[in-house]
């Protein structure tokens, strides 16, 4: 019975641990998205992103995902790459952004399977950026599969937040149309 009681403590100790811990949750629309800038690559050249500066240009969808060169992932930067146009159709620039795998973004960046050389792709070491943006995998420093749209005024006008890379591409575009 002092086992059983036992295990039936730590478990309860346990289960209010976890439940006092802070959720994330994704930024939503109307609030300010956290100013950054990251060195990355866009087709395979060195490439320094800034937020601020892109902004000036008109709205940028900024994508996480997890690790370069991984399944989803290289779907999900293929599909943002077949729709490039459609995105400079809106006047938006496309960044993605990832703590995983960073040492092969280059070649990420630049392989016809993946970005094509149509977008950059940054890296966020130790997911700073990513934990700004309410992006990180729960217990892990990887982004998580987090696509938002910022306006030119700074703040969030849409975000999508699904493991699924199949989604994220329609979604945003969808955040741009008038």
């Amino acid at each position: 019975m002092n086992a059983l009681k036992s295990t039936l403590l730590g478990l309860a100790f346990l289960l209010a641990t976890a439940c006092s811990q802070p959720a994330l949750a994704t930024l939503q629309p109307g609030d300010a998205a956290p100013d950054f800038s990251a060195d990355g690559w866009l087709a395979g050249e060195p490439f320094e992103f800034n937020l601020a500066r892109a902004l000036e240009d008109g709205p940028v969808v900024l994508y996480f995902f997890p690790a370069a060169n991984t399944p989803g992932c290289n779907l999900e930067a293929s599909l943002f790459s077949q729709a490039i146009d459609r995105f400079r159709e809106h006047g938006a620039t496309v960044i993605g952004v990832t703590a995983g795998n960073t040492d092969q973004l280059r070649e990420f960046s630049s392989d016809t399977a993946t970005c094509a050389g149509k977008f950059p792709v940054a890296a966020d070491e130790d997911a700073r950026i990513a934990a700004d943006y309410d992006a990180v995998m729960e217990g892990r420093d990887m982004s998580s599969r987090t696509s938002y749209v910022i306006g030119r005024d700074g703040r969030i006008v849409a975000v999508h937040s699904d493991g699924n890379p199949a989604g994220h591409v329609k979604a945003m575009l969808d955040a741009l149309a008038p």
